[in-house]
């Protein structure tokens, strides 16, 4: 390195000879008469200007010091090379190729080609420190490998997802197994967390999980509704990583890392049958993690966590979070919006509309337009539930219809017509679901009369037809009009003139 201003200092600020310049700095007696003569011509002063740097101030007195303007080597225009690089079949091998063919003789050997454009290339990059406060964010994703679990019935090896949360300031670390990375999961995953730490940090950082984001954008990202709706009990914000950013969420990857080596490497060797006994095992080895000293700084995470984020994190709800499943869906002509292969009525004025659902495990809730229009009590078979008041009145009428009134109707008719309908009104598991097969076949006395009718129903009841069509049928093909044929005897008379016995064969 030059020591051009320290020289000039000494000489014309300092007055020292040149012997004693040439002792401080460690030059040569000759370079440092050159350099006076030098300054003696270009009549520098001291102090220096304050704009003047030490590459101008160099080129003052070396013209052509500056090493990237050496007309010895082509320098190659590494924008063009980093673009170049992005296409699939193209290496740094063949650029250089292409490099040397062009400049034969004023090229870098291949070993300086790639080390300039590393070092050109660390130039472009960089990388902003974070500095996270207590308490102020969690990191969330999952790990890559899963682990094996055995059905110890079948055999069936079904594998389970593991599950890291990474508190920013103080690395304090959780891991939890699921079966699958699914919505349900994701945020009840989310509540342990929580319940694990004692309290909620400021912000959660997921990844564009799909069952966390919709939709993945850098700038204004689509959350789940559920997922919002976790953040709303909690009072948490939730800032996805931007798409491609995995330095957003470094904590977290690091965090997958260590999980991966300290928790999940150690147990490749046991054999898991139940995710009870995999979650047991991961949260032993979790305290082992968490209580593993720092390596460049003193204590470890779970003292930081008790320093650092602990005192900060905000209080936990006096309720945990409840899983709540939110679709959106269109309200069917017959009022009834369906959910999990169970009918559940609104209001009849809603038809054609769009609503929101949201179900838990104990209670369907139905919002238009943020707000409720109907609640249900939650069924987990198939049916239809049905509240009175959401019906039109000519449909409220027409719900008047009860069993009985329905056998006494068909009791009029006749005795195979009552046969009938009390078949179909017991084969259903609600009654309700066959009154309109039984008003069907009721109103077709009003077309035939009634003795035909209790005929067709004679035959159906003796052939098991139990479609409305097929008693139609009957009626339209004038079936029930026929005599009844009488039952064939199939048995052989024991005695009788034209059968001969055994003996005739003898």
């Amino acid at each position: 390195m030059r020591k051009i201003r320290e020289v000039l200092r000494l000489r014309l600020e300092a007055g020292l000879s040149i012997r004693q310049i040439s002792a401080g700095t460690k030059t040569s007696v000759g370079a440092i008469q050159k350099l006076l003569s030098q300054a003696n011509a270009l009549e520098i002063t001291w102090p220096l200007p304050e704009d003047l740097d030490d590459g101008r101030l160099a080129a003052m007195f070396y013209p052509g010091s500056d090493p990237t303007s050496s007309s010895r080597y082509q320098v190659p225009d590494w924008t063009t090379v980093y673009q170049e690089l992005k296409r699939k079949t193209v290496t740094k091998q063949l650029l250089w190729e292409e490099y040397t063919a062009r400049y034969p003789n004023r090229c870098y050997s291949y070993s300086q080609y790639c080390d300039r454009y590393r070092h050109w290339l660390k130039q472009q990059k960089r990388s902003m420190r974070q500095t996270h406060k207590a308490g102020e964010k969690c990191f969330i994703d999952y790990c890559g490998p899963t682990v094996p679990i055995i059905n110890p019935q079948t055999g069936e090896i079904r594998t389970a997802q593991v599950f890291v949360a990474v508190l920013g300031a103080s690395n304090y670390t959780y891991a939890e197994a699921t079966w699958t990375q699914e919505l349900q999961n994701w945020l009840l995953s989310h509540v342990r967390t929580f319940e694990f730490f004692g309290g909620v940090p400021e912000m959660v950082v997921p990844d564009n999980l799909r069952s966390g984001v919709n939709k993945a954008c850098r700038y204004d990202p689509d959350l789940n509704p559920s997922y919002q709706q976790l953040a709303a009990h909690y009072q948490v914000a939730v800032m996805p990583a931007r798409p491609y950013k995995p330095k957003d969420k470094s904590k977290a990857e690091v965090g997958v890392q260590i999980v991966e080596r300290w928790i999940l490497a150690r147990l490749r060797h046991h054999a898991f049958f139940t995710l009870a006994d995999l979650n047991q095992c991961i949260r032993s080895l979790l305290e082992d993690l968490n209580s593993r000293p720092f390596k460049r700084l003193p204590g470890n995470r779970q003292d930081a966590f008790k320093t650092l984020d602990q005192p900060a994190l905000r209080a936990l709800p006096k309720h945990p979070y409840e899983y709540i499943d939110i679709r959106r869906c269109r309200v069917n002509i017959d009022y009834h919006i369906e959910f999990s292969q169970h009918h559940y009525s609104v209001p009849h004025q809603y038809v054609g509309e769009r609503v929101e659902i949201h179900a838990s495990e104990r209670l369907v809730q139905i919002y238009f337009r943020h707000r409720q229009i109907a609640s249900h009590p939650r069924s987990h078979q198939f049916g239809i539930t049905t509240e009175p008041g959401h019906m039109p009145t000519r449909h409220r009428k027409q719900q008047q219809w009860t069993p009985g009134r329905l056998k006494n109707w068909a009791r009029d008719i006749g005795p195979d017509t009552l046969v009938w309908v009390s078949d179909r009104l017991d084969e259903r598991e609600h009654p309700e679901q066959a009154y309109r097969v039984c008003l069907g076949l009721l109103n077709l006395s009003k077309a035939y009369p009634g003795s035909r009718l209790n005929a067709s129903c004679r035959i159906a009841n003796r052939e098991g037809l139990n479609r409305l069509k097929h008693i139609k049928a009957i009626l339209q093909s004038n079936r029930d009009k026929l005599p009844e044929q009488l039952p064939l005897h199939t048995e052989l008379p024991q005695h009788h003139e034209n059968i001969r016995g055994p003996k005739s064969f003898h």
